[in-house]
């Protein structure tokens, strides 16, 4: 008898290559989606999922976790009323994606949850589980940051060695409608990458106008609104004579510092909220690559806890807008080490 296992269908063509891919090494394949976004929103990727499962000739469900979901888009948009800028796909990995899907996945006979993710998973001598970066460019690591042992012995990437014109390839000679549909690029519940609108429909915040200040504190306009700033925007914040930059956003005096690009360089940054794949914790200063935005590239740095679960980051080389609320992962060569929310 086939092993079973189940395939998180996004809708798209990675999580349906995936599919493919096991199904031809001959595992039972089960098709399941999760259904996140509100209303309507979700309903053209269920059906292109369901068109997939239907070519393969598998079975597919989907599950109803809009109310799991709404804590996601609770934190995404509190954090912005923060000053903060979040990440919410490394929140929703291990709590909602692979949380709740591993669950499905066990109380139904499955032997693993396999995803469309460009990453590997392997096990070192000593039985522990390591994320390995994918060779392709299109290699989703650092949104794996969160994920934790007990997730990572459950879970298959079969995408690990391919690259993206492979997929496209692999499941256009299947007759895969979604074999050229687009990558999505931006946050999944926001429409047309409207941050901002999002915001504004979901919480109704109080429009409060406030100081744009230099970094001497002198006070240089009027900004529109803490959330709708990011630490190094420089579009939509008027006119001051020279470009200007968002150095600091501070919620509690309703001030945006602006200043010189040069002012957003920093050599040492600090983190919290730290986790590390492997569940060990560094017991002296590690030698390792971080990336402070998922598009930064890897910078050399040695990081220092301060407590079981904040650390200490100092860069070789000064990095470029390290914003408040957003993921530093860490890497020691491909291998992924972990992550934690900077400060």
């Amino acid at each position: 008898m086939s092993k079973k296992c189940f395939v998180a269908l996004s809708g798209g063509v990675d999580s349906a290559a995936a599919a493919l891919v096991l199904k031809e090494k001959g595992y039972d394949v089960k098709g399941v989606t999760l259904r996140l976004k509100p209303g309507s929103l979700a309903d053209e990727d269920i059906a292109d999922a369901k068109k997939v499962a239907d070519c393969l000739g598998i079975d597919f469900i989907v599950l109803d976790r809009r109310e799991e979901f709404k804590k996601i888009t609770d934190y995404f948009c509190n954090e912005y009323l923060m000053g903060r800028t979040p990440n919410p796909c490394v929140l929703c990995n291990p709590t909602i994606k692979f949380g709740e899907l591993i669950k499905y996945t066990k109380e139904n006979g499955g032997e693993f949850l396999a995803t469309g993710h460009y990453a590997e998973i392997i096990e070192d001598e000593n039985g522990i589980f390591h994320i390995k970066k994918a060779p392709s460019r299109k290699d989703q690591s650092y949104f794996l940051c969160k994920l934790n042992q007990d997730i990572l012995k459950n879970v298959r990437f079969p995408l690990s060695s391919y690259t993206k014109e492979e997929v496209r390839e692999l499941a256009e000679r299947a007759g895969l409608d979604v074999a050229k549909k687009k990558d999505s690029q931006e946050v999944c519940f926001i429409p047309d990458d409207d941050y901002i609108s999002f915001i504004e429909k979901e919480k109704n915040p109080e429009a409060k106008f406030g100081d744009f200040i230099s970094s001497t504190g002198e006070v240089l306009g009027e900004h529109k609104g803490i959330y709708k700033y990011t630490i190094g925007q420089r579009k939509g914040l008027g006119a001051f004579g020279k470009p200007m930059y968002v150095l600091n956003l501070n919620p509690e005096k309703n001030t945006v510092t602006v200043g010189d690009n040069i002012e957003l360089f920093k050599d040492e940054i600090f983190c919290e909220d730290v986790s590390f794949v492997s569940e060990k914790i560094p017991q002296s200063e590690l030698k390792c690559e971080v990336k402070i935005r998922c598009a930064a590239k890897p910078a050399e740095a040695v990081l220092t806890m301060t407590s079981e679960n904040t650390c200490k980051i100092k860069f070789t080389e000064p990095q470029r807008a390290a914003a408040t609320g957003q993921t530093a992962v860490f890497y020691d060569g491909d291998i992924l080490l972990g992550g934690g929310t900077i400060e």
